[in-house]
Formats: C-alpha cells, sequence, structure tokens
C-alpha cells in the first residue's frame, strides 16, 4: 500500500502540473496569465483576459485533474490520510508546476475537484458557497477564502472520517491566498469584474 500512495501521489503531482491556463491561452492566442491580468494562471484570470469559453474550458480541465486522481486512489481503498496527501499533490502540482517553471495559480478549482468525490452533495454545498459569496461581493478569492475555510465543516457534517485530510488541504488553499487577503483588507483586491487588473 506505501508504494501505491507513493506512486499515485507523483502522478497526481504530475498531472496537476499541467496547467490548462497556460495552454488554453497559448492554443487560443491569448495572453499568457501568468503576465497578464492578476498574473495567476487560473480560471478567473483567463475569465478576465479571454473570456468566459476560455475560462470554462480551464475550470473543468483544473477540476478533472484534482479529481480523477483522488478518484482513482479512493477507489483502490487508499485510507483517508494518503488520499489527503495525494490530494495535496494534485494541488501542490498546480501551485508548482513541473512543467511550468514552478510557477502555478491558486489551486482552487483542483481542491474543489479532489474534495469532489467525497460526494456530490458537499460539492453542491461548495458551488453555492461560492457562488453565493461571489455574487454579492464580486470578489472570487473571498468566495474562494470562505468555500475553502468552511470544507472541513461541511466534510465533518458529510463524512467526518475526511475532516483531517480536509484541513490539511484547506490550509494550504489558504496560505496560498495570502496575498489576496492582505488585498482584501487594505480594498485593494481586484473584482472578478474589475478592469483593474494589474494590483
Amino acid at each position: 500500500m506505501l508504494w501505491l500512495t507513493l506512486g499515485l501521489t507523483i502522478l497526481a503531482y504530475l498531472v496537476g502540473s499541467i496547467s490548462s491556463a497556460i495552454l488554453v491561452c497559448k492554443l487560443l492566442s491569448l495572453p499568457d496569465p501568468r503576465t497578464q491580468g492578476s498574473n495567476n494562471p487560473g480560471a478567473t484570470n483567463v475569465y478576465r483576459i479571454g473570456g468566459k469559453a476560455a475560462a470554462i474550458s480551464v475550470l473543468v480541465f483544473d477540476i478533472l485533474k484534482g479529481a480523477v486522481p483522488v478518484w482513482g486512489a479512493y477507489f483502490l481503498k487508499v485510507d483517508p490520510i494518503s488520499l489527503g496527501i495525494i490530494a495535496l499533490a494534485s494541488c501542490l502540482g498546480h501551485m508548482f508546476p513541473v512543467f511550468f517553471q514552478f510557477k502555478g495559480g491558486k489551486a482552487v478549482a483542483t481542491a474543489f475537484g479532489v474534495l469532489l468525490p467525497i460526494g456530490l452533495d458537499l460539492g453542491g454545498l461548495l458551488v453555492l458557497t461560492w457562488y453565493s459569496v461571489a455574487k454579492i461581493t464580486h470578489y472570487s478569492s473571498l468566495a474562494a477564502i470562505v468555500s475553502v475555510s468552511l470544507a472541513p465543516f461541511y466534510i465533518w457534517l458529510l463524512k467526518p472520517l475526511y475532516t483531517y485530510p480536509a484541513m490539511m488541504l484547506s490550509i494550504l488553499i489558504l496560505l496560498r491566498h495570502k496575498a489576496n487577503i492582505v488585498r482584501l483588507i487594505k480594498g485593494t483586491e481586484p473584482k472578478i469584474t474589475s478592469k483593474k487588473l494589474n494590483s
């Protein structure tokens, strides 16, 4: 089981390292998301610089690259802690992609993907939370921070066995959003529809 977990962890990291934001932008002849807008290679920034269709493509792939390795590990009967490690590897791949000079995104969509195998009810709660906060505030980062913060609580209610792995994941995502949190406090964080993208 140790070798299985190790192999799946490496695979999850490599799959996570495939940056759909960069690839989609190259395919559509859009600017590199690492150098335009918020400089974050994620769906929200791709939406800002390339529109809805490009952003949806990035979002779907980023969710899948988190969900598929964890789903595979789940069906191979990997224990919850090992599942958490594999999930973290997927997100770390997105954040620090080996194929793209280790310059990646915040891994929010990938984190949603790795949590999805726990249950569609959890997925629904996370989507509802993100959408509600984004709709009210127009801050994608704040919606992500709130959703990620509440994820361990939702999991504790639905499937307590996975609470600790979810907490590990939440802490990782929150640390990645440290700069966003500072900008939110200062009032300089760009909104989803904002044209001031260089802050």
